[in-house]
C-alpha cells in the first residue's frame, strides 16, 4: 500500500472518530432534554425511533446515492447536510420541533455509512482490505464510548444546546478530511446497467449465497445483543453499583470493541470467515456467562471480552461483504445489510423491554446470549467446502472491472 492510499484511510478513520463523537453526545444530549421537557418514557422511544431505527431504515434508500454518484461528493454532501441541521437543533426549545430536526439529521447522515464502506475496497489492495476496516471501525468505536461521556458533561454544564452546536461543527471538520483525500473512492461502474433501481442491493444480497446466509445469521444474532442491551441498566440495579457502575459497564464494552478492531486488522480474505464465526460465537458465549455471574466483577470481565468479539465480527463481516460485491452496487448492499441489522434490534428492543419486566435481566442475558448463538451456528453452515470456496473467490470474478483497486500505484510494494 502507497503512503497516499494509506493516509487516506487513516483520514477517513479520523473523520469518523470526530463525526462519531460528536454524533453520539449530540445523542445524549437529545434524549437528556427530550427526558427533561416532557417527563415521558414514549417521547424516548419516539426519539430513539427518529434517530436511530431511521438511520438504519433510511441506508437501505440512501445506499443508491454512493452507487450513482463519486461517493466523495455523497459524503461531503452527508456531513455538511447533518451539520445545517444540527446546527438549527441549537436554537430550538421544545421537543417537537426538535425531534422533527433529529429525523432530518438521521436521514441525511444515512448515505455516509454506506458510501465509506464501499469506497474502502477502492483505496487498499485485498490484503490490506481487514487492516482498512479494522482501523475504520477503531474509529467509529472510539467515538462511541468518547461521545457520550463529552455529550454528558457538557449537557450537565453549558447545556444540549451548545452539544448541537458542537456536533455540527464536529461534521464540517468531518466533511474537510474526506474532501483531502485525493484517491478515487469509486471504481469504473461497468455493469451498472445491470444493477440498476433502488431494490438492486436487496436483489444481489438475496441472490448471493453467502451474503445472504450472513445477514441471516447476523440478523438472529443482533436480535439477540439487542435484547441484553435493553438488560443492562437492570442488570447493573441487581449489583446495586448504580450509574457509575453502568458507565463502567459501557466504558468494558467499547474498550473491548476497540481491541478486537485492532485485532481484526490482521485478518486475510481466507481467514475472514472463521473469524466472522468466531467472534459471533464468542459474543454469544460471553452474554450467557453475563447472565449467570454472581459477581460484578466478572461481569465486566465476559462484558470485555464480548466487545472483543464484536470488534473482530464487525469486521470481518465488512471485509467479507466488499469483497463478495461490485463496485457497482456496493453501497446499496451495504445500505441492505444495515436496513436488515436495524430491523432486528428494533424488534429486539420491544421483545427485551418486554421480557425483562417479566423475567428479569439475568435470563434476558441468557436467552439473548442463546439466540446469538443460533446466529453463530446458522454462519458455521459456511465454513463447509463449498462455502469456503465461495469466499475465496469472492472477489475474482467483480474485482476484475475495478481499476482503482488493481492499480500498481495503490498495492503494497
Amino acid at each position: 500500500m502507497t503512503t497516499g492510499s494509506r493516509s487516506a484511510v487513516y483520514r477517513l478513520s479520523v473523520s469518523r472518530v470526530i463525526s462519531l463523537t460528536g454524533g453520539a453526545a449530540a445523542f445524549v444530549g437529545l434524549n437528556f432534554t427530550i427526558y427533561q421537557r416532557t417527563h415521558s418514557t414514549l417521547w424516548l422511544a419516539i426519539a430513539l425511533l427518529l434517530t436511530f431505527g431511521v438511520e438504519g431504515m433510511a441506508a437501505a434508500l440512501m445506499g443508491s446515492l454512493g452507487d450513482r454518484f463519486d461517493r466523495r461528493s455523497v459524503m461531503i454532501a452527508s456531513d455538511l447536510g447533518g451539520a445545517a441541521v444540527f446546527f438549527a437543533m441549537a436554537f430550538v426549545r421544545s421537543p417537537g420541533p426538535l425531534l422533527a430536526l433529529a429525523f432530518f439529521a438521521a436521514v441525511a447522515e444515512a448515505p455516509f455509512f454506506s458510501a465509506s464502506a464501499a469506497a474502502i475496497p477502492n483505496l487498499v489492495s485485498d490484503e490490506d482490505l481487514a487492516w482498512a476496516n479494522g482501523l475504520v471501525a477503531v474509529g467509529r468505536n472510539v467515538g462511541i464510548v468518547v461521545g457520550p461521556l463529552i455529550g454528558g458533561v457538557l449537557v450537565a454544564t453549558v447545556g444540549s444546546g451548545a452539544v448541537f452546536a458542537m456536533n455540527a461543527a464536529s461534521f464540517v471538520f468531518s466533511a474537510m478530511l474526506v474532501a483531502s483525500v485525493h484517491q478515487p473512492l469509486s471504481g469504473r461502474r461497468d455493469g451498472s446497467a445491470e444493477f440498476a433501481g433502488l431494490r438492486a442491493g436487496f436483489g444481489y444480497l438475496w441472490g448471493d449465497r453467502v451474503l445472504r446466509t450472513m445477514t441471516l445469521a447476523w440478523l438472529v444474532w443482533v436480535f439477540g445483543l439487542g435484547m441484553t442491551m435493553v438488560a443492562d441498566l437492570p442488570l447493573v440495579g441487581l449489583f446495586h453499583v448504580g450509574s457509575r457502575g453502568y458507565g463502567v459497564l459501557i466504558a468494558f464494552w467499547g474498550t473491548g470493541s476497540i481491541g478486537g478492531s485492532l485485532l481484526a486488522r490482521r485478518l486475510r480474505g481466507r481467514t475472514e470467515l472463521p473469524a466472522l464465526v468466531a467472534g459471533l460465537a464468542v459474543v454469544a458465549v460471553t452474554a450467557v456467562a453475563v447472565g449467570l455471574s454472581p459477581w460484578f466483577a466478572l461481569v465486566l470481565g465476559a462484558i470485555l471480552v464480548m466487545g472483543v468479539g464484536d470488534g473482530v465480527s464487525m469486521v470481518a463481516n465488512q471485509g467479507i461483504m466488499q469483497r463478495r460485491t461490485p463496485d457497482a452496487v456496493r453501497s446499496r448492499v451495504s445500505g441492505a445489510m444495515e436496513a436488515f441489522v436495524h430491523t432486528g434490534l428494533a424488534l429486539s428492543f420491544l421483545v427485551g423491554a418486554l421480557a425483562v419486566s417479566s423475567l428479569g435481566p439475568r435470563v434476558v442475558y441468557v436467552v439473548g446470549g442463546m439466540s446469538a448463538l443460533i446466529g453463530a451456528a446458522i454462519c458455521l453452515t459456511l465454513l463447509g467446502g463449498t462455502g469456503r470456496e465461495e469466499v475465496a473467490v469472492a472477489a475474482s470474478t467483480h474485482r476484475a472491472a475495478e481499476p482503482f483497486t488493481d492499480a500498481p500505484e495503490l498495492l503494497v510494494p
